[in-house]
């Protein structure tokens, strides 16, 4: 009896070792969202310009939402709109620093 038990537990275990974590693809889910607003090109570029923008706010680099917007558009491929760069900067914020959020909000009460 304690042998089956063990064989039991031992099978159980190896189970859960094998068993894949599901885990979210943070760039995957960026890209995906980028594409809605017809926003193309390499996901580990589109992934890096996001995480740096992150890294502009964090260290005061760029204050506002409109600074942030510039340095994205200014990334971007000349034919995309400053619209565009805003629906990028809301998904990087987002996805990648939602802390800094606030800033959206501060751009649009501004308006």
């Amino acid at each position: 009896m304690k042998r089956l038990l063990g064989v039991g537990i031992s099978l159980a275990a190896a189970a859960l070792l094998s068993a894949a974590p599901a885990q979210a693809d943070v760039d995957t889910d960026f890209t995906n969202e980028l594409h809605t607003y017809g926003i193309y090109g390499q996901k580990d570029f589109n992934a890096w310009i996001a995480k740096i923008t992150c890294k502009r706010l964090n260290r005061g680099v760029d204050v506002t939402a409109a600074d942030s917007a510039k340095f994205i558009h200014d990334q971007l491929v000349l034919d995309s709109t400053t619209q565009q760069a805003y629906q990028f900067l809301g998904g990087a914020l987002r996805l990648y620093c939602p802390d800094k959020l606030p800033i959206l909000a501060a751009q649009t009460a501004q308006q």
